[in-house]
């Protein structure tokens, strides 16, 4: 009868091309951030809150970025692997010293993980009030209420320095189709608050290694990467957030090397931060 078989043959690991190019000299992008300087000079520094499910590594892509940056393996964003909850508590601001006695005219604004149980992680409602500058530093995040006028912790009068100029969406590569619901409708809130004040948005996936064993072996697999590029697509279509707007990275946790290729996947994404939040600030 002939024929032979006609089930689809697997999917291959590796494309025959990177379906994202990044810059083939592994520095620019490193040099580009550390040249950066705002557009708008009533702007001291550019500010970058990150969000997303608890133990996605939004702490973890803060101190690999400060690690890169300082060429050497820095754990100032505290993290926990094991607790189950978040581990970030309060609203807390990260600076990163350029060598020169000063630092980088960005900074990380790091929050409390979503959850999906209502009376556990950040509130809505406090993130939102982030992206507008009305969260004090050091606010401690009370699951169970929400953060209004007249609290201790909240800003009445935000400047321009306090809003949020860029909000990244952090998720695990391994966890793309494991996000509850209810943290994705949490997200996807937030997502919409932030464009209603046109805040540019973005993402990160994080433990590319982890998700994909080419790249567990060579972190320059991860653009090639078929199932990469699935959680990619999986995770537009959950936020909405553009293919061409999600970033691949591995975090130095648990690595304690600085390694030029992880260092290329850190500092594409973090260029694009910048430029989104700084392209927002020069908007009149």
């Amino acid at each position: 009868m002939g024929g032979g078989n006609s089930s689809p043959s697997p999917p291959q690991p590796l494309l025959s091309a990177p379906w994202r190019n990044l810059p083939q000299d592994k520095k620019e992008d490193l040099e580009f951030v550390k040249a950066f300087q705002p557009g708008n000079k009533n702007v001291k520094q550019l500010r970058i809150l990150l969000h997303g499910p608890v133990g996605a590594g939004k702490s973890s892509f803060i101190n690999s970025v400060n690690s890169v940056l300082q060429n050497r393996i820095i754990g100032r964003a505290p993290t926990d692997a094991i607790s189950g909850s978040s581990y970030t508590k309060k609203y807390k601001t990260y600076k990163i010293r350029n060598g020169q006695g000063s630092h980088y005219p960005f900074v990380f604004s790091d929050i409390m993980g979503f959850e999906k149980d209502t009376d556990r992680g950040v509130h809505v409602d406090d993130v939102i009030l982030a992206l507008k500058g009305h969260v004090e530093e050091g606010y401690q995040f009370d699951p169970t209420q929400r953060l209004k006028e007249g609290d201790e912790g909240y800003r009445s009068s935000p400047t321009l320095n306090d809003r949020v100029h860029v909000l990244v969406c952090v998720i695990p590569a391994d966890k793309v189709s494991l996000v509850d619901d209810k943290v994705v409708k949490k997200m996807r809130e937030v997502r919409l608050a932030a464009s209603e004040l046109d805040i540019p948005q973005l993402a990160i996936i994080t433990r590319a290694d982890l998700a994909c064993p080419e790249v567990k072996k060579n972190v320059n697999n991860a653009y090639t990467s078929n199932y990469l590029k699935e959680q990619v697509d999986k995770f537009y279509m959950l936020l909405g957030i553009p293919q061409n707007c999600i970033f691949l990275v591995k975090n130095y946790d648990p690595d304690p090397n600085i390694n030029a290729d992880m260092n290329a996947l850190i500092m594409n994404a973090l260029r694009q931060m910048i430029t989104f939040g700084d392209d927002f600030l020069s908007d009149p």
